[in-house]
């Protein structure tokens, strides 16, 4: 099928409508992608895989195309609304400090012995709307500790892994409040496609080419070597700072085993590791951000010396101010990243409440943990030696969008000079 041909097939949202063969050949092709462009899988690895119970006939193509490529074994949890919400149902309020610690030692042990990890996304954003807070606060904080080991082994990347989304009808209505339940859930269907770029003739070698497009870029900074960034638009005149060694990536990279993967599909950004003491200044958020079943709006922020000492926000304060309270860690950047606003996430003018999407259609800070797989040299330094090179640590890794058609960014050398990297929100470089 010719891509125009296949753009005239897929263009509408309704040919995705529960059951049809249109739907069932993009399920296909998205699970194609996720095992041969995001996780590439290795013959005789095993897979660990998680996801909602709306995601089975997604996992269902995941496993037969892992299989197809020689995983070993694939192992699928699932998690389902209606018991989450019966925890904070029926609970006693003194458990809600207690997490999983065996599975998150099994999830540990799998991912040290090799397996690679993919989760899917897609559950819904509001589910825990509407309860308590302080307990969605410390069955996180329970969680975050239990897993602590397990998401420090993906934030080295020592393995390959992977995001991939999948349309349900909670998500969907969220999103589209003002459509019927099934065109709704098409029409989440259609953006996923759309914005995961599986709408060509061939989604793997566009895939290719996207991923080239992103390493410029990525090469260009790290050959420039910019001491910091400096943001500035309206509520934003901040300067980050970044890492000793810090390495920008973007699109496939090679993990630390070997295999090259995408980790998160879809994705528009490079980024890199900030210095958790070189950070000064102020900015505002340039969207909403849709954390545990709340949505915190119109953030904004100061910082100094790297820490955030002033925080407000329009809509779900109360909710930010438990977030930077989850430990030291918290009021500092782990990450820092560039996103054209021309991405095609952001030109679909959806709002996903999903951070794999919403911070693809925007430059963006993250709250908490740094990926040291965005350091150079980190063979053999403990996390004491990388907190020195500027690296943070935290619990939490939670990404907010700061880009926008009026924000530019300047790379600062050491020496003082300044060079122009975005204007309006869009590249200038020639990368």
């Amino acid at each position: 099928m010719s891509d125009a041909a296949h753009k005239q097939k897929t263009g509408s949202a309704e040919v995705y409508a529960p059951g049809s063969a249109q739907l069932e050949t993009m399920l296909d092709r998205l699970g194609e992608v996720a095992v041969r462009t995001g996780l590439n899988v290795a013959p005789g690895q095993q897979v660990i895989i998680t996801a909602p119970l709306d995601a089975v006939p997604l996992v269902r193509r995941v496993t037969e195309h892992a299989y197809k490529a020689g995983a070993s074994l694939v192992t699928t949890f699932y998690s389902d609304a209606e018991t989450t919400l019966a925890r904070y149902r029926y609970a006693q309020d003194e458990t809600f400090d207690t997490a999983a610690d065996w599975l998150a030692k099994g999830m540990t042990e799998g991912f040290r012995a090799g397996a690679a990890r993919m989760a899917i996304t897609g559950s819904d954003p509001a589910l825990l709307a509407g309860q308590d807070p302080e307990r969605i606060s410390r069955a996180s904080r329970a969680a975050s500790r239990a897993n602590k080991p397990a998401m420090e082994i993906i934030t080295n990347f020592d393995v390959n892994w992977n995001i991939v989304a999948t349309a349900t009808p909670a998500w969907a209505t969220l999103v589209f409040p003002d459509l019927p339940e099934e065109q709704a859930v098409a029409r989440l269907w259609q953006a996923i496609f759309e914005a995961s770029r599986l709408t060509g003739a061939d989604p793997v070698a566009d895939w290719a080419e996207h991923n080239a497009t992103l390493h410029r870029r990525a090469a260009f900074l790290n050959n420039a070597r910019y001491d910091a960034l400096h943001f500035t638009g309206p509520g934003t005149d901040l300067t980050v700072g970044l890492a000793e060694g810090h390495e920008w990536a973007g699109g496939a990279e090679k993990a630390g085993n070997g295999v090259i993967c995408n980790p998160n599909i879809p994705t528009e950004e490079v980024f890199t590791t900030p210095h958790r003491l070189k950070v000064d200044g102020y900015v505002a958020s340039t969207k909403p951000l849709s954390h545990q079943g709340s949505l915190i709006d119109q953030i904004r922020v100061r910082f100094e010396g790297g820490k955030i000492v002033e925080m407000h926000a329009a809509k779900g304060e109360d909710v930010l101010a438990r977030v930077l309270d989850t430990d030291e860690g918290a009021r500092r950047l782990g990450e820092v990243a560039l996103v054209p606003h021309s991405s095609p996430i952001s030109s679909s003018g959806i709002l996903f409440q999903n951070t794999l999407f919403d911070e693809n259609a925007a430059s963006h800070i993250a709250l908490g943990q740094a990926y040291t797989k965005c350091m150079q040299d980190t063979a053999g330094q403990d996390e004491a030696a990388l907190a020195a090179r500027g690296a943070n640590s935290s619990m939490i890794h939670i990404d907010w969008m700061i880009g926008s058609g009026d924000i530019d960014v300047d790379g600062l050398d050491a020496q003082g000079g300044r060079v122009a990297l975005m204007r309006k929100g869009e590249w200038v470089i020639s990368a």
